[in-house]
């Protein structure tokens, strides 16, 4: 007959490991990094494919009613050359059906705000280039101010998993400045979005989860992308003149943009000061 085998140190110090990671291997291959994992629990991936399919279907919707002729035409600009070619197929369909064509302009621009899809700058370009400055100005205040709250809706849904695997340190960054500024909340908001301090794409998606109010977020956003929605819509008035996106912010560009951001954000550091002495 076996004799029972001794409980060693080794198992005693496994079995220790045992209880205190309540059952959950250990082994190398359980401990994938966070970063190799996608987020997003099935729930929330479905939910995000519904609302994605939702969008899409309405935006769809809205292009079936334009003409035949125009819709064949009709691509998302990627490149200067792309937008300008878009101009010059939309121009006449604009001027002869403006609210047709602003209700697909804004389902775009919003559809493409909300889902983070890059070209949203082409699209405030194609608005001073076809309705002048001030017409220009208010549709691209308008969309992104709307897609930006419906980004900061989606991300309050489904975001939190999804911005702390994708930019962890920034996150906690942005989560540290904002609990030091919540007195002056508004005045920091609008700093960053006056300035390229941070990403708007970051800034939609991380505000709710750093429990940044949805008023503070919608004053910041309709305020604070004025400056930066005026220098793109004038650009669009001299399309033809544009060579590259790096023309739109220079030296002088960037210069102005953080000394209008200064005096946004100027009362919360005097506020610091008073309190410091």
């Amino acid at each position: 007959m076996p004799a029972p085998r001794s409980v060693t140190a080794v198992d005693t110090g496994r079995l220790l490991r045992d209880l205190e990671n309540n059952g959950e291997d250990d082994s190398p291959a359980s401990k994938k990094p966070k970063s190799d994992r996608f987020p997003l629990n099935s729930c929330e991936f479905a939910a995000a494919v519904a609302v994605f399919f939702l969008f899409a279907l309405g935006l769809f919707y809205i292009y079936l009613t334009m003409p035949a002729s125009e819709f064949g035409r009709i691509k998302l600009p990627r490149t200067l050359a792309d937008l300008r070619l878009l101009k010059e197929n939309l121009s006449a369909y604009a001027s002869n059906h403006p609210a047709p064509f602003i209700l697909g302009y804004c389902s775009t621009y919003i559809f493409m705000q909300t889902f983070m899809i890059p070209g949203t700058i082409f699209m405030s370009l194609l608005a001073g280039a076809l309705f002048g400055v001030v017409r220009g100005i208010l549709l691209v205040i308008f969309n992104a101010t709307a897609g930006a709250s419906s980004c900061f809706f989606l991300s309050k849904l489904i975001g939190r998993p999804l911005v702390s695997w994708l930019w962890p340190e920034k996150l906690r960054f942005f989560q540290a400045e904002i609990a030091k500024r919540r007195d002056r909340l508004l005045n920091y908001m609008l700093f960053l979005r006056i300035t390229p301090t941070l990403p708007n794409l970051f800034i939609n998606l991380a505000s709710p989860i750093v429990d940044v109010p949805f008023h503070i977020f919608f004053l910041a956003t309709l305020i604070g992308l004025i400056p930066a929605s005026y220098i793109t819509v004038r650009a669009g008035l001299a399309l033809g003149d544009l060579k590259s996106l790096k023309d739109l912010y220079d030296f002088k560009t960037f210069s102005v943009l953080f000394l209008i951001g200064f005096v946004a954000i100027c009362p919360t550091l005097l506020k610091r000061k008073r309190v410091y002495e």
